[in-house]
């Protein structure tokens, strides 16, 4: 087996409920931060953490993902005869980001689901999830991070960070306790998904990136459906602390909900802030609001 993560899966088959009405034909993942589609910046991260083949999972009505990475011949024609070059690189670089191939999930039946149905263009090797509502600013980008941990330790990796107060019951929990050698790992003995405030068995956060053994996926066939029949990938990770090594690790960074509106709004200014081209305009603009 392969040791080194070549491959990231990225699963992308939901509603997206919770931008309605705009994601009544729009998928969630091409909503627009700035001016890219939120998948754009998981899967550049990906790309950047040295990810060689992007997997991404779909459902119906998310063909506009297929065609925003796919070559656009008319666009990229128009944009050639009016020479707007600098367009034409961006959307030429787009198509050629990375290898990327989909595969359907032909039913909305959970995380662990949807990473399930990748099986077969993972193989056996380990390989990244990352879930594109998380978007991650960070230096060294958060895939990479954790990755670096995977071949130090041999493990499964979890993104996490650091929950104080009552926040912590949105999040699935990490149970254990933390490395002696690096005050960033957590040595993971199981997790529990949204607990309690007082339940809960840590203050370290699941975030959506991951680096999983492809045992997981013989635990996720086994894993019987929970609430509203749903297979969870906590489940599959749960039953994969009791067989093998797996660790939390608490990135350097800041990640945006951009699966909730006020997360997206939030990653939005900020991510808008550091623009170059706008951001001292922007910024000026903000401070002259009557707030």
């Amino acid at each position: 087996m392969s040791e080194r993560v070549r491959k990231a899966v990225f699963p992308a088959g939901g509603l997206g409920t919770r931008f309605l009405p705009a994601t009544k034909v729009i998928p969630k993942e091409m909503l627009a931060l700035v001016d890219k589609p939120i998948i754009q910046y998981g899967v550049e991260e990906a790309v950047a953490s040295g990810i060689e083949h992007i997997i991404i999972v779909t459902g119906r009505g998310k063909g506009a993902m297929e065609d925003h990475f796919d070559h656009s011949f008319e666009l990229d024609a128009t944009l050639e005869r009016r020479g707007k070059q600098d367009l034409l690189a961006v959307s030429r670089g787009v198509s050629a980001l990375a290898r990327i191939s989909y595969v359907r999930q032909k039913e909305p039946l959970g995380l662990g689901h949807a990473v399930l149905c990748a099986k077969g263009l993972v193989g056996d090797e380990p390989f990244a999830v990352l879930l594109p509502d998380d978007v991650v600013d960070a230096e060294v980008p958060c895939l990479k991070q954790i990755m670096e941990v995977f071949d130090e330790r041999g493990g499964s990796v979890l993104a996490t960070m650091t929950i104080e107060g009552p926040a912590i019951s949105a999040y699935g929990v990490l149970a254990g306790s933390e490395d002696p050698g690096n005050w960033r790992v957590f040595n993971c003995t199981g997790m529990v998904e949204k607990p309690k405030f007082e339940d809960a068995p840590s203050k370290q956060a699941i975030v959506g990136r991951y680096v999983l053994t492809p045992r997981v996926f013989e635990l996720l066939e086994r894993t019987a459906p929970g609430a509203g029949g749903e297979i969870q990938l906590t489940d599959g990770i749960k039953a994969l602390v009791k067989e093998q090594k797996v660790f939390g690790y608490n990135f350097e960074g800041k990640r945006y909900d951009a699966g909730d509106k006020f997360g997206m709004l939030q990653a939005t200014v900020e991510f808008a802030l550091k623009r170059p081209e706008f951001g001292d305009k922007f910024r000026e603009y903000l401070k002259g609001l009557a707030l």
